[in-house]
């Protein structure tokens, strides 16, 4: 067991993207200049908003997969990995209010088979039926000089981008979360489309397993499990939002995790102390692979992939509402207004600010 495996380890250089990021941003805010006053929030959120005129905005994010791919490729299996796509995609709209209406996808691929496109679209459509979003456009790119995976002829990457619609009085980043507000957490079908660089290096480099062994703690094969698509929870979301309910912040649990939470404007912190059960991929990963738990909560949405930040007269009404879409939920936490903007999970020890989680 490699006790120090960790996502840069894997391949997946976090800090180092963050520390380039100051330069990259410089020159992309820049470019707001050509429309004053038209980008209406700053960048870093899940998704940004354009004032389009008439109290009207459009949110806009764009969002790919990942290694998840690659996954798919060992498994020759392709007609899931689109619903990811668009679930990346629409459950960051969501995060500022927004009702997704939109997405195009780029697919860039070794060369054009009719298996691996036909899946990959069926997949979209289902995406985009889940989602109820369009996909009015796209491009496909034969790049075989460019990209190689782990099936050769097979290798792809799929990005999408999704816009939005929302009035400009009605977009939500969390700035009036106060002491005391809810954090309604909505379970994660497992692993999602974050962490599959690290899932893989522990699970196919590591032990040495084929995609396709069967895991008893599973109850399928481990292929199966980390090709599990990414729930989309754009029905459950809007249903909260039109009913309206006094929802404070809305949060896509991907990558850094928990600490998501901090992107709201609010200066709040959060504390998370219902955790339910991880999903067992998730022990899975962090045994076999020797991880800390700052790693673990940094990586993995360790079975939330979406919270409600809402005040404490509706967290039942939004937990009835998700039952209501088959997904479940649980109050896992509330607000501190104590101004420190930190996430702290006190039954694992952890608290995350600046980035990363910390044991304390």
């Amino acid at each position: 067991m490699n006790e120090h495996l960790t996502y840069k380890g894997a391949g997946v250089d976090s800090e180092q993207q963050d520390r380039i990021m100051p330069n990259l941003t410089r020159w992309i805010e820049r470019t707001f200049e050509n429309r004053p006053n038209s980008v209406k929030l700053p960048l870093g959120y899940f998704a940004n908003v354009i004032d389009v005129g008439n109290e009207l905005a459009i949110a806009l994010s764009t969002d790919g997969v990942g290694t998840k791919i690659l996954v798919a490729e060992l498994m020759n299996k392709y007609d899931t990995i689109g619903i990811d796509c668009v679930a990346m995609n629409v459950n960051d709209v969501l995060c500022v209010g927004a009702t997704p209406v939109a997405m195009l996808d780029y697919v860039a691929v070794e060369a054009p088979h009719t298996d691996l496109m036909d899946s990959l679209v069926r997949g979209l459509h289902k995406g985009a039926e889940l989602a109820r979003v369009t996909i009015p456009g796209g491009e496909i790119a034969q790049v075989a000089e460019m990209i190689h995976g782990v099936r050769p002829g097979y290798a792809f990457d799929l990005v999408g981008s999704c816009i939005g619609t929302v009035k400009l009085d009605k977009v939500l980043t969390g700035q009036h979360t106060k002491d005391g507000d809810v954090i309604v957490g909505l379970r994660s079908t497992g692993v999602h489309s974050n962490g599959l660089s690290l899932a893989r290096r522990v699970f196919f480099d590591q032990l040495q397993w084929t995609h396709d062994k069967y895991v008893t703690e599973l109850g399928r094969s481990i292929g199966e499990e980390l090709l599990e698509p990414t729930r989309i929870y754009v029905q459950e979301v809007l249903e909260m939002l039109e009913r309206n309910l006094k929802v404070k912040a809305l949060a896509h649990i991907t990558s850094t995790g928990f600490l998501n939470l901090t992107r709201a404007s609010a200066e709040v912190s959060y504390v998370i102390d219902s955790l339910p059960e991880p999903h067992p991929i998730f022990r899975l990963i962090q045994h076999y692979g020797g991880i800390s738990n700052e790693e673990m909560f940094f990586t993995y949405n360790m079975g939330i992939g979406f919270c409600v930040v809402v005040a404490p007269e509706d967290a039942d009404a939004v937990r009835s509402i998700a039952h209501a879409h088959g997904v479940e939920s649980e109050a896992i936490g509330h607000a501190v207004g104590d101004l420190k903007k930190e996430v702290r999970i006190p039954h694992y020890r952890l608290t995350g600010s600046g980035g990363k989680f910390q044991r304390t």
